[in-house]
């Protein structure tokens, strides 16, 4: 059987595929300008061409701002029932896509598993396995040679993983700006750390950077969307929009025009710890050495001091980069920086983060986001309780907030009870 031509190959011959025809059908973008615009580069549709899914997922401008939930084992939590709950969970209240970031038990197990309960795309961090894999091997990731970073990335994609978070944009000069520089908080993406850990112990480039067409010429196979990893994001407001986030960033640019002349589609992750100040910077930045690449970004973060508290902290930052112009949200729980997540966690994150999305989508002008909140108006104008909480983003809590408060007047709430605004307004603009 002859190879299956990539949705960015077909898209630059002008050919509109049947996912095209979907994807246009759920965004309410006419499928010409969808297949325009992955031929720009400016939308991707997250799909492995070995795995068919249920809800295929496209991400980029003009579209509706995604949300990605990070799932997975960790080196203490390794229970894969757990992260099945978690999975469960992100399906429930609207995530459009899931990462398996496990680096705990029998990785390749568990992201079958995770693959074949998933009917939205999945991801991977490549490099996790390897690493685990090469201190299984040989003791210490230090060990891992460039063989076992390909055969990983072969054997997932066989699996059928739909987007990788490749770290190829860290370089050993970028390196050599981070020692200059002197960060307060060094790396703090795990990828990166490794990968750092790696060439200078070795002395030696990054393989995913060096090998570069290796990479493509796999992702190209399975039609399998590169999320180019920002292993230098900073950690602390301290360090944001320094000269080595900046380096990085000239790099996956490049890269990402190496990528699209061999057909494959890319996203550009970004930081990270972000002041408000500077997040229309980070998004022009990003779209401008990155030629509308579409942006994907953790939070990002708008303060260090949150902990507990950081779904919240990256609600703001993802609302206001998503405004700006970024695509693509990766979901930030109230545990981060502080435990595993639980499964009420995942829950918390993904509510927040999916808020910040649809309030960027409110901005942007996407007219299925105005829809949505017009109904909820009515249904609250009408004192249609039932409808207005069906409507919500998590109706289940909103019911049990309206059962354990019942008021005296059964169409008011217990706020304003007879004095509701709502109702007087009716009555005497009905005079």
């Amino acid at each position: 059987m002859g190879k299956i031509p990539t949705q960015l190959e077909l898209a630059s011959k002008g050919i509109i595929t049947d996912l095209m025809k979907r994807i246009s059908k759920e965004e309410n973008v006419d499928a010409k300008l969808i297949c325009k615009r992955i031929k720009e580069g400016r939308v991707v549709i997250i799909n492995n061409n070995r795995r068919k899914i249920e809800k295929p997922c496209a991400v980029g401008y003009g579209l509706r701002t995604k949300v990605n939930v990070n799932i997975g084992t960790s080196t203490d939590n390794t229970d894969i029932k757990d992260e099945l709950k978690k999975l469960k969970v992100a399906l429930e209240y609207g995530a459009d896509t899931v990462m398996d970031l496990s680096v705990g038990g029998d990785l390749k197990k568990i992201r079958k598993i995770i693959l074949k309960e998933s009917p939205l795309p999945v991801g991977t961090v490549p490099i996790y396995e390897v690493a685990v894999g090469a201190t299984k091997k040989y003791g210490s990731f230090i060990k891992m040679k460039k063989d076992d970073i390909f055969d990983v990335l072969k054997d997932q994609a066989e699996d059928g993983v739909d987007f990788f978070t490749i770290h190829a944009g860290i370089t050993y000069k970028s390196l050599e700006l981070l020692k200059k520089y002197k960060r307060l908080l060094d790396i703090v993406s795990r990828g990166g750390a490794i990968l750092a850990s790696w060439m200078i112990h070795n002395k030696r480039e990054n393989p995913l950077y060096e090998y570069f067409d290796r990479v493509l010429d796999i992702a190209y196979r399975y039609d399998i969307t590169l999320s180019l990893g920002d292993a230098l994001r900073p950690g602390s407001i301290i360090d944001a929009t320094d000269n080595v986030q900046i380096e990085e960033l000239k790099n996956l640019g490049e890269l990402a025009l190496r990528a699209r002349k061999k057909n494959v589609s890319v996203i550009i992750e970004g930081p990270g710890h972000v002041p408000l100040s500077q997040i229309k910077k980070n998004v022009a930045l990003e779209k401008k050495i990155c030629r509308g690449a579409p942006f994907y970004v953790l939070g990002p973060l708008i303060t260090d001091i949150a902990l507990g508290y950081d779904h919240i902290s990256a609600a703001i930052g993802g609302a206001l980069a998503a405004a700006e112009g970024a695509d693509f949200l990766c979901y930030v729980t109230p545990s981060e920086h502080i435990r595993h997540p639980t499964v009420e966690d995942v829950k918390e994150g993904l509510i927040a983060t999916r808020i910040a999305a649809h309030a960027a989508d409110l901005a942007k002008g996407i007219k299925e986001a105005f829809n949505w909140d017009k109904k909820l108006s009515f249904y609250r104008k009408n004192r249609n309780w039932k409808k207005q909480i069906n409507l919500s983003i998590d109706p289940k809590k909103a019911s049990i907030m309206r059962k354990y408060s019942k008021p005296s007047i059964s169409d008011v709430c217990t706020m304003c009870g007879k004095y509701c605004s709502i109702k007087l307004a009716q009555r005497c603009l009905a005079l």
